[in-house]
């Protein structure tokens, strides 16, 4: 029987036809993957945004997990690369690949990740992981200031119809050209996008990295997506203090427990917020509507980690 499709990941046909067509060769695909690798699913299929997973064991029977990704996503192309040259140390490690096929077959995590831990605590342990995770970069790699030239220039493109604070979106550019310039060193692996969800504990209990989008630059880089994720518990019944305290709280910790410089760090959480709160906008003006709420909510919450790290 074929692999099943999760309908949250079908979903994304509405995304274009480059999705649409990738979806309709999935289910072969992953069928045959698992016939060449001698896999045998185990459990029901999970995605993520832009990827397939299938719970598996292998010919010895060991648990594993057979991810395949869009091959249109970019930013992932090189994670199997980051995983083999991470080789499990602070990352899930990777057992085989496929790179023509964007497919990757890599450890069982059983979890759970670090979504139901306290969100400090959690900071901790995601600091402590760059320092395993940010080794030399491979030359294979793109590097964070060919991404962020171009998200600035288009920032600068979206002109005064932005509904962010002007001097934050001036900070923004002069700032993020500023880091550019100034690169901080020797380019290290960046992960990208280490957030709560994308770090599982291994069977032994060990917080280990997953899902990288992998490029090459300033471990600085790194830390927004520890601010932005589980914004809402910050004003919920449990919260201690307010949101920008919250949010404050979070970023020391990070800085702290990384060994990051705070100005830094600081100023690439500002450069990721706003580009963040544009490509919003962005997206709603060539779709031609105005925003939606979710999309205001989401450009509020950009405005206030922005204006939280600094004050």
């Amino acid at each position: 029987m074929p692999v099943a499709i999760p309908l949250g990941l079908l979903s994304q046909r509405s995304l274009g036809e480059d999705w649409s067509r990738w979806l309709d060769r999935l289910p072969r695909l992953t069928d045959d993957l698992l016939a060449d690798w001698h896999l045998v699913p185990s459990a029901e299929t999970l995605h993520g945004f832009c990827s397939l997973v299938v719970p598996v064991r292998d010919a010895d029977g060991a648990p594993a997990g057979l991810k395949v990704t869009f091959d249109g996503d970019v930013e992932s192309l090189h994670e199997g690369l980051a995983l083999q040259h991470w080789g499990g140390r602070g990352a899930v490690r990777l057992l085989r690949a496929d790179p023509r096929r964007r497919a990757l077959l890599l450890d069982w995590l059983p979890g759970p990740d670090l979504g139901d831990s306290w969100d400090v605590e959690a900071c901790e342990v995601v600091g402590g992981l760059y320092g395993r995770l940010h080794q030399p970069a491979m030359p294979q790699l793109a590097t964070v200031a060919s991404y962020v030239e171009r998200w600035l220039d288009d920032l600068a493109g979206l002109g005064r119809d932005l509904p962010i604070p002007r001097r934050y979106v001036e900070q923004a550019l002069s700032t993020g050209r500023d880091l550019l310039a100034d690169d901080g060193g020797r380019p290290v692996v960046v992960h990208g996008d280490l957030h709560y969800a994308n770090v599982m504990a291994d069977a032994a209990g060990e917080w280990l990295a997953i899902d990288p989008k992998p490029m090459s630059g300033d471990p600085h880089y790194e830390p927004a997506p520890m601010l932005w994720n589980r914004m809402d518990e910050l004003a919920g019944p449990g919260a201690v203090g307010s949101v920008r305290d919250g949010l404050r709280r979070r970023f020391h910790a990070i800085v702290d427990a990384a060994g990051l410089d705070e100005a830094r760090a600081r100023d690439w959480v500002v450069v990721r917020m706003v580009v963040n709160a544009g490509w919003t906008v962005q997206d709603a003006a060539a779709a031609g509507r105005r925003l939606t709420a979710d999309e205001q909510e989401w450009v509020t919450r950009c405005i206030a980690i922005t204006k939280a790290v600094q004050d």
